[in-house]
């Protein structure tokens, strides 16, 4: 029952949390007078983050694309601090409650440690921290007791549906400015970009 709850309050409702995005630290993100942070760090360490190289062709070569995808990461990094500092949380606790509520069925405590690529022991202490708030419950649901899921606690929605309320209006009134043709291709772009993400892992690792 607890799982279909969960269901039912995600349906119809627009994402509070966004797309944090799996940055563990974040600057502000807000734009500099002159040009974004981003913009400034240097021609040699931009054309590295951009790929080295840039294709003929003006606004859409791979620097343009490296500049606005770390510029929308960081403003998303924004919010997610400051909800992370108002209700006493860590921005990856923000980041677990957003891959618990986008989850198509609910979580174990070992798929969002896969998620989150963290250890054992951090995703433990992340969701003591969570539940100690009032954000998550575990629930051993399954015929095999051992197995935990992990839920959105239906009252904390509100809090987090407050917070991030202007990103989902920004996201509306951008959208209203794009052709359904268009849309198809950014969200098409976007689930890509994230698919191939979520493969990569830092050297070392």
């Amino acid at each position: 029952m607890a799982r279909a709850d969960d269901r039912d309050a995600r349906a119809g409702e627009p994402d509070p949390v966004g797309e944090p995005g799996r940055e563990r630290a974040g600057g502000t993100g807000r734009p500099h007078p002159e040009g974004s942070a981003s913009e400034q760090a240097g021609g040699p360490a931009r054309d590295q983050a951009g790929g080295g190289a840039r294709e003929q062709g003006g606004a859409a070569d791979l620097q343009a694309f490296a500049v606005q995808l770390r510029r929308m990461n960081g403003e998303v990094n924004r919010l997610v601090h400051g909800f992370a500092g108002e209700h006493g949380l860590h921005a990856t606790d923000v980041q677990a409650l957003a891959a618990i509520l986008d989850a198509p069925e609910p979580l174990t405590p070992g798929r969002l440690r896969e998620h989150l690529g963290l250890t054992s022991g951090a995703v433990t202490a992340c969701l003591d921290r969570l539940e100690r708030a009032g954000h998550i419950r575990r629930v051993r649901e399954s015929p095999d007791r051992r197995v935990v899921h992990l839920h959105w606690v239906p009252d904390a929605r509100s809090a987090a549906r407050a917070h991030f309320r202007p990103l989902a209006e920004v996201t509306a009134s951008v959208r209203s400015g794009f052709s359904e043709d268009e849309l198809t291709v950014v969200l098409r772009f976007l689930t890509a970009m994230n698919e191939r993400l979520s493969g990569v892992r830092s050297p070392g690792r």
